[in-house]
């Protein structure tokens, strides 16, 4: 596959994921709505906090290393090659595709144990609590149990495969947690909560792992071995080698383990809300972060995982030559540039999307919490972690490409320096959270805490773009004038918050909304003002930078 239907099919596929995020998102959206109505937020903070922690921790601990590696190594479809080769590399990948579920098993019975010690009395005490954790228990494994044909559907880029089962999934699994906390509201005794949302987990789960074994009903879901070693080497290195590719296996391991530490920053807000914060402000923070990563899931994360994919095709290099060796590296110069091309372009519409977001999020978001928090929640701190939130996007946003592009090119030596330097962001991340705790942030000190960390991620991994770019290309991948937006787009973005700024103050929108006459005349004219005046800032930018950036995607897609 050249690199330019690479880049083309790249493109297609996040759209597909951004569509699958959009329309699943909406949905569950809808039912979310009633959900937080129905739970309260003792009962949410336990779910989304508690329950989301035990179960992200098995699944990123047992498949993000095998994940990130096999999207590296998996053989590419219609690539030149000797075929015997291609189906042994085929062969070892799809054994490499079965360590997270065997895995997952003893990381799913310590995650119970240590779960079940050290949760607090107030979680334990809930009704059928045992019960609901064993369910997400389940759910996990039988997840993990879909990971060999998730990740053969992402070596060979049938993006349309994840996208029916996820979409079906994260469907189902709202509809069914909101019909059992309606059947349980309806029964009156309010027992059944945590159990809803642990049906609702598990019929995900079964779904996902169903729709994927129909799609690829060849897939193995055990390793075979492949007989393939002398036996002169030792019992250990033929054991392993039998079954995997030695450098892809050693790759795994090396990005497992430092998905240890990559685990606590990404999750880190949950570990500690789940320490500092009483269960109902849990559940406050929970419903919060939610909302707030709507964006982050509808439209990073896709990004995120195609931008993997596609950086790993284009400057992939033949087995057993190292990543960042140089060797033949004029050869690969047109891809090395049009990986450099894509990556300031990624960038710089991120950048432009997070001066939007910042801009008219920080004058409309007391407004629309107004909306979106049930009256209960109000009184806890999912207010200020949704104004704290507002600002963590541009970051997110960012990072998501960058990290994308380490993680796909990153050698073994790379990635073992990447882990030393997470040590030092976990250490920086529990001082800001401390500390701003102390200053009486409260629980938007995890937020603010997370934009310190991601800052730091975010300059070591430009570093790194810029040493390999600087390497194989002798020039650096972007300037400042690549990314940085037109001054006529910031002078419209300027004049437009100063006119929604002016109305706002002189009609008081926000204390009429705070009094719930949310569609009142001038509350809804200030909503269509800022839409407009958003179109306005997005018209700018299209005309003075963004049909140009389209262009230049179909140039090199065509």
């Amino acid at each position: 596959m050249d690199n330019n239907s690479l880049l083309e099919r790249s493109i297609s596929s996040a759209r597909s994921l951004i569509g699958l995020q959009l329309v699943s998102r909406i949905f569950t959206f809808v039912l979310n709505q009633g959900l937080v109505r129905l739970a309260s937020p003792q009962a949410y903070g336990t779910v989304a906090v508690q329950f989301e922690l035990f179960i992200n921790t098995i699944l990123f601990l047992s498949r993000e290393g095998v994940r990130n590696s096999l999207v590296r190594v998996w053989p590419q479809q219609g690539a030149a090659g000797n075929n015997s080769k291609k189906t042994l590399q085929f062969a070892q990948c799809s054994n490499l595709a079965t360590v997270p579920a065997m895995l997952g098993i003893p990381v799913t019975l310590l995650s119970v144990m240590a779960y079940g010690y050290t949760a607090s009395e107030d979680v334990r005490s809930q009704p059928l609590f045992q019960v609901a954790l064993f369910i997400y228990a389940a759910a996990a494994v039988i997840e993990l149990c879909s990971e060999p044909m998730h990740n053969r559907a992402m070596g060979e880029a049938r993006t349309s495969v994840r996208v029916r089962a996820e979409g079906l999934g994260i469907s189902s699994k709202t509809a069914v947690t909101y019909l059992a906390l309606l059947l349980d509201t309806y029964l009156g005794e309010q027992k059944f909560t945590l159990i809803a949302f642990a049906l609702g987990q598990i019929t995900y789960s079964s779904i996902i792992f169903v729709i994927y074994l129909l799609e690829m009903p060849d897939s193995r879901l055990l390793p075979v071995r492949l007989s393939l070693t002398s036996s002169r080497r030792s019992p250990g290195y033929r054991l392993i080698a039998d079954f995997f590719d030695l450098n892809a296996f050693r790759l795994s391991m090396t990005m497992t383990l430092q998905s240890v530490v990559k685990h606590f920053l990404t999750e880190g807000d949950k570990f500690l809300v789940s320490y500092w914060s009483p269960l109902r402000d849990q559940g406050g923070y929970a419903i919060a972060v939610n909302y707030g990563s709507l964006i982050a899931r509808i439209v990073f994360q896709p990004i995120e995982e195609i931008c993997r994919v596609y950086f790993s095709r284009v400057l992939s290099f033949p087995r057993g030559t190292p990543r960042g060796s140089g060797n033949d590296m004029s050869a690969a110069r047109p891809a090395l540039k049009q990986a450099s091309e894509a990556l300031a372009t990624l960038l710089s519409i991120q950048v432009v999307f997070s001066v939007l977001v910042v801009t008219f999020g920080s004058l409309y978001l007391p407004i629309v919490m107004q909306i979106l928090l049930p009256h209960r929640y109000l009184t806890t701190s999912a207010p200020q972690v949704l104004l704290a939130w507002m600002w963590y996007i541009p970051f997110l946003s960012v990072n998501g490409g960058l990290e994308a592009f380490h993680s796909s090119t990153a050698s073994p030596e790379d990635l073992r320096e990447q882990s030393w330097w997470m040590f030092a962001y976990s250490g920086v991340y529990i001082l800001a959270a401390t500390s701003f705790y102390k200053l009486g942030f409260g629980d938007a000190s995890l937020v603010y805490a997370n934009i310190i960390n991601l800052s730091a991620r975010i300059l070591f991994t430009t570093a790194f773009t810029f040493r390999y770019f600087t390497k194989h290309l002798n020039s650096p991948p972007f300037g400042v004038a690549d990314i940085f937006p037109d001054w006529r787009f910031l002078g419209a973005v300027a004049v437009s918050c100063t006119v929604a700024s002016v109305n706002e103050s002189r009609q008081r929108i926000v204390e009429l909304s705070r009094g719930r006459t949310l569609f009142s005349v001038p509350v809804l004219l200030h909503i269509l003002l800022g839409a407009s005046m958003g179109l306005l800032c997005v018209a700018v930018w299209w005309f003075t930078t963004g049909r140009r950036v389209v262009a230049k995607l179909k140039t090199k897609t065509a």
